[in-house]
């Protein structure tokens, strides 16, 4: 069982400190959005992983009603593999670490969504008390769109039940029919990502854990790469050039596209869409996709390994 959780410290420690350092400074997630998303989540999976299987076996070491609850069902020969009759004090210590580690987590996440649904529940209210009728010769299709009386042009998606996209008159009168469509697709796609769960989630981390450097990374690039990813769902359907021009429509009046300190994302977006780089090829999506699940399993083997063996 010792043995066990030295290799998970290790796994999780590896996959917090030095694996997100190294993928903050690689230049392929901006080609692949979705893949390094993808990767990220797999990186938290692995570290909670570790966490939660850690704490199962301290905790099944430490208390023996946990013990007799978890390997009830398992032979003898699978219970002595573990070796759980005789808690360390370093074992107690971490499990005691862990389980405080876990009842914060669950309380940042609650916090995080409790605060998410009160902020939404204000801004519905608010919206809806400006927002006039629809206009007329809008194009039908577009799902659940609230316009709001705003001489500058904007566009954003609210998540909810249902999820509704706001538009501004400053961008109807503006934007042009097919940025106004590209804009639109952008925030389709982060409705149809459900990017809101996943900012949520990386909030909510980073809030609760701000020097785990895994954390903090992760929540910083998923702000970003889900903005990447709305980016190419849109050009895909209205091409990289009105996607760019539509974000330029949206963003000239606030002059944050020539602000490289506070608003540096905006151009590296229009930079990335006028001059798109060049994509990984389908291979290299796959195995990069297929490489990243198979991390999460890692902590898994590592946990089951002892009771494998000891089965006949």
């Amino acid at each position: 069982m010792t043995y066990c959780l030295l290799l998970l410290s290790v796994v999780a420690v590896t996959a917090a400190v030095p694996v997100p350092r190294v993928l903050t400074r690689a230049k392929w997630p901006e080609r692949e959005p979705v893949v390094a998303l993808w990767v990220w989540q797999c990186l938290v999976a692995t570290v909670l992983l570790c966490c939660l299987t850690a704490l199962a076996l301290g905790a099944a070491a430490v208390f023996g009603t946990v013990r007799a609850q978890l390997f009830a069902p398992a032979p003898p020969a699978v219970t002595a593999a573990y070796d759980l009759s005789a808690a360390s004090p370093w074992t107690t210590v971490l499990t005691v670490l862990l389980a405080s580690g876990a009842a914060w987590t669950t309380a940042m996440l609650g916090r995080e969504l409790v605060e998410a649904r009160r902020r939404r529940t204000r801004a519905r209210e608010h919206l809806r008390d400006r927002a006039p009728d629809l206009p007329a010769g809008l194009p039908e299709g577009r799902g659940p769109l609230l316009v709001l009386e705003e001489e500058y042009p904007d566009a954003w998606w609210m998540p909810g039940s249902p999820p509704q996209l706001i538009v501004t008159t400053g961008a109807l009168q503006r934007l042009t029919d097919h940025q106004l469509d590209a804009v639109l697709t952008h925030e389709r796609g982060h409705a149809r990502a459900r990017h809101d769960w996943l900012l949520h989630l990386s909030t909510a981390l980073a809030t609760g854990f701000p020097r785990v450097p895994l954390f903090a990374h992760f929540c910083e690039q998923t702000h970003r790469l889900v903005e990447l990813s709305a980016d190419d769902t849109a050009s895909r359907r209205c091409g990289h050039l009105t996607t760019a021009l539509a974000l330029i429509e949206l963003n000239q009046h606030r002059g944050v596209l020539y602000c490289a300190s506070s608003h540096r994302l905006l151009g590296e977006r229009v930079d990335r869409l006028l001059e798109p780089p060049p994509r990984l090829d389908r291979r290299h999506r796959a195995l990069t996709t297929a490489a990243a699940a198979l991390v999460p399993l890692v902590p898994l083997l590592i946990t089951f390994a002892p009771g494998l063996t000891a089965l006949p």
